[in-house]
């Protein structure tokens, strides 16, 4: 039987779309090729009794618009929201703590620096500032460079207005940071190099970018625009990523969204230029409406589909959006909680109940990037940690621990070796960076596992195993977001649409990009009924 709409993955932004499609009467398919739904948010048992958020580890945060639609709260959704933002531990048993209370991290940063404390603030303040005036940026449609229509002239008027709002010395930071190495706005700011090295981690999250690579700055802009903080909080679910996918699933269901797992798409189903349906692995066609996918535009545009059907010219740019992966993840099953000799007797349990930052300086984060641009694993990578069992014990056994580690950089092309000799290579190089600020992990530890890039497109569907879809690079935001002229969710393909993170606003659980998507696929498919 025709479906009016087929979603090609189960990730957050497929659910949160197709949510949306069924809320406005229409009938979704949402296919799956992994056994679980969830895409990059999803909780799995990697070792007896140990569970952790296998990909994302916090939420973007989710949007408050989305938590509110699709009535998350009501679904048993639990947010856990710790005191600690960031714990930044330094091997000369000092460190940096970066909290929710703004007023608290400036009294702590008096140990470090009078002066950075008191520039804390300012800094906080302004952030907040800017990001209110981008905030409207986010739930925007992206226009139409050639063709502004009315509505998105008044749309880009009152952001406009908003941005004028901010005075002249918000307006001159704002034009300067798009293109700014993040090194260098960190400097404007702080005289300390860890406190340096903290906030310009923010901009290279992710990325294939060390501090000093230009526009890298831009990704503190979009946290503020979604957060109002240029430091991301640290946003757990109770019972893990996954909790956030299911409660998405009973959600789905419950709107009438028919959800298959286990049911891989090889094609689209193209003809006469729409798109008309897929074809599964086991070779099923199943015809619709409109085809969406929440797999990334390299994989959707590359392989699902037939390349005859593109101009040569789009092939050509769609094969140069840059989607070349550098991250890797480490989940550590560990029989008790690690002793950071950075920390006071007493302030473990709060000061690890964030995110940990290892990363001392701004030279050690470029020296990390510096390894992957030359193919190998960088030697003292960047490690953003967490261990959400200290807030949640559902995670873990009684008195045990679940440590997540998102480690840059970590290349997924090598000049020497293949991941699946070099694996282990990388869980001992995470290991040992982490064991120099906390030396009982090594004796602590009951069982490990390693994602690496090539696991990250391989297992779950993340072409060049990028975990934002695509760089989030100025020359691949918004309007340009993945290409320019096809910013706006939709495809050379008619009735072929995009709904991940490789459409604007770009990565992050915010759930942002398939509300986006929804909202214009529900006008497209209402102008042709």
């Amino acid at each position: 039987m025709p479906h009016d709409i087929i979603i090609i993955g189960a990730g957050h932004n497929g659910l949160i779309t197709a949510s949306y499609l069924a809320k406005a009467g229409l009938k979704p398919l949402v296919l799956e090729g992994r056994g679980i739904a969830g895409g990059a948010c999803v909780t799995e048992e990697f070792h007896p009794g140990f569970h952790a958020s296998t990909l994302a580890q916090t939420t973007g945060p989710l949007s408050p618009q989305v938590i509110k639609d699709l009535n998350l709260k009501g679904h048993g959704l639990e947010f856990i929201q710790p005191a600690v933002r960031v714990f930044a531990p330094l091997l000369e048993s000092r460190s940096i703590c970066i909290y929710e209370d703004a007023k608290r991290t400036a009294d702590e940063l008096t140990n470090v620096s009078a002066k950075d404390a008191k520039t804390y603030a300012e800094f906080v303040t302004t952030f907040a500032r800017i990001g209110r005036a981008l905030a409207p940026l986010l739930i925007m449609t992206p226009p139409d460079i050639d063709k502004l229509a009315r509505g998105e002239l008044w749309g880009l008027g009152k952001l406009g207005l908003s941005i004028r709002g901010l005075g002249k010395k918000d307006e001159y930071r704002l034009l300067r940071y798009g293109p700014m190495a993040v090194a260098d706005l960190a400097a404007e700011w702080f005289e300390t190099e860890s406190l340096r090295a903290i906030v310009a981690a923010r901009g290279i999250f992710g990325a294939s970018a060390g501090p000093w690579s230009a526009g890298t700055s831009v990704a503190l802009l979009i946290q503020a625009a979604t957060d109002e903080s240029a430091l991301a909080p640290t946003t757990f679910i109770k019972g893990g990523m996954g909790a956030l996918s299911q409660a998405l699933v009973k959600i789905a269901t419950e709107s009438g969204v028919e959800i298959r797992t286990n049911a891989e798409v090889a094609s689209v189903s193209v003809r006469d230029g729409k798109a008309t349906g897929v074809v599964l692995t086991t070779g099923e066609e199943i015809s619709s409406r409109a085809v969406i996918s929440n797999a990334d535009p390299r994989t959707t545009l590359l392989k699902l589909v037939d390349p005859v059907e593109f101009d040569p010219s789009f092939l050509n740019k769609i094969r140069n959006y840059r989607a070349i992966g550098t991250v890797a993840k480490v989940h550590l099953a560990l029989s008790k909680l690690p002793q950071f000799t950075a920390l006071a007797n007493g302030d473990a349990n709060e000061k690890l109940s964030g995110r940990i930052h290892i990363g001392p300086d701004i030279d050690y984060l470029e020296r990390a990037f510096d390894a992957a641009k030359y193919g190998d694993i960088s030697p003292k990578p960047y490690l953003d940690i967490t261990i959400p069992s200290v807030t949640d014990q559902t995670l873990a056994p009684a008195g045990a621990h679940v440590m997540s580690v998102h480690a840059q950089f970590a290349p997924y092309q090598l000049k020497d070796g293949d991941w699946n000799t070099r694996r282990e290579e990388l869980g001992d190089i995470v290991v040992k960076t982490l064991a120099d600020y906390a030396p009982n992990l090594h004796e602590s530890i009951i069982a490990r596992k390693v994602i690496t890039p090539l696991d990250l497109e391989e297992t779950y569907g993340l072409s060049g195993g990028h975990i934002h879809h695509g760089e989030m690079a100025v020359d691949q935001l918004f309007a340009f977001r993945p290409l320019i002229g096809w910013a706006r969710y939709r495809t050379p393909i008619e009735d072929l649409y995009l709904c991940g993170a490789g459409t604007h606003p770009g990565g992050g659980v915010t759930g942002m990009p398939g509300a986006n998507a929804s909202r214009e696929i529900i006008k497209d498919l209402k102008r042709k009924k």
